[in-house]
């Protein structure tokens, strides 16, 4: 039951409150720390900070836009901790 209430809603748009990314129209569920409240927010564009794709379904930093990678350092202590950023880049353009 209440895993239809959170899938079968359709998505929400950015600043609405989200649980997963799933939620969201952006596919980007943000909270600004471990204690605040999630929002549906845009993907980040060429330059901003991003995060890998998590697990946890909820970022500090969004995912990078399509066509972009998130260029940064992965480490497990990271992927525990859900701090693995980076900067989105154009994979044709990177170095």
């Amino acid at each position: 039951m209440c895993v239809c209430l959170f899938t079968c809603q359709p998505p929400s748009k950015n600043g609405e409150l989200c649980f997963i990314s799933g939620q969201c129209k952006s596919s980007c569920c943000h909270r600004h720390s471990g204690i605040s409240l999630a929002r549906c927010a845009p993907r980040a564009a060429e330059k901003e900070k991003c995060s890998k794709k998590t697990l946890y379904g909820t970022y500090y930093y969004c995912t990078c836009e399509n066509g972009l990678k998130c260029k940064g350092d992965v480490s497990i202590g990271g992927a525990i901790t859900n701090t693995n950023f980076g900067i989105c880049v154009d994979p044709q353009h990177a170095n």
